[in-house]
């Protein structure tokens, strides 16, 4: 159906009327703890695109990598080469690959000392801790001890974390939280393989 001039010009108007209210309420500026999680694709690549916008205004980034580690990524590469950005893999791969539980946590507990170097120096204006939510799936940190890091953070400090299943205590401390479904993937449905520029 076709709308006349005059009745989407009183949508529009009453679109941008509630718009500049919302705008005007909006008063608090806060570092935000931020989550991506969810079985769907983009957690990571959503968090390094807002990696990409700090670094683009000149505000100093910390990445640690978790999990991926032994794996060669494009991320890495292009906002590793940075002068604002310290970008740390910690991870020696996937679990179902590295079948030690012992080296697992020893690792994690590595890459959670560079993470809470970075959140607690005061010297960034955003962490990105990927794939910690599985990290914290798998006990490899204690839960209690991540939340305290985050609730005692540089008050302008924003820190995202991703990965899959997002423990219900850290998506009740985040200030954002986007979960990401999964509808369809090419990987399960059609066995086709991860592709560069895509998945890595």
């Amino acid at each position: 159906m076709k709308t006349d001039e005059t009745s989407h010009q009183r949508m529009t108007e009453r679109r941008k009327e509630g718009f500049e209210k919302k705008k005007a309420a909006a008063t608090l500026e806060k570092g935000l703890l931020i989550v991506h999680t969810g079985t769907g694709k983009g957690k990571s690549s959503a968090a390094f695109g807002m990696g990409l916008r700090t670094v683009g205004h000149g505000m100093r980034l910390g990445v640690v990598q978790f999990i991926k580690g032994a794996l060669h990524t494009a991320e890495r590469d292009l906002l590793g080469g940075f002068d604002n950005c310290d970008f740390h893999t910690m991870g020696d791969g996937y679990t179902w690959n590295t079948q030690d539980r012992e080296r697992d946590v020893a690792t994690a507990r590595k890459g959670w000392d560079e993470a809470r170097r970075m959140i607690e120096s005061g010297d960034y204006q955003m962490v990105i801790l990927d794939e910690l939510n599985i990290v914290l799936k798998y006990d490899y940190l204690p839960l209690d001890e991540v939340l305290a890091v985050f609730k005692a953070r540089p008050a302008m400090l924003h820190i995202v974390v991703t990965g899959r299943h997002a423990p219900d205590a850290l998506i009740e401390a985040a200030d954002l939280v986007t979960e990401m479904k999964l509808v369809k993937h090419p990987y399960h449905e059609q066995g086709i393989k991860a592709q560069q520029g895509v998945e890595f």
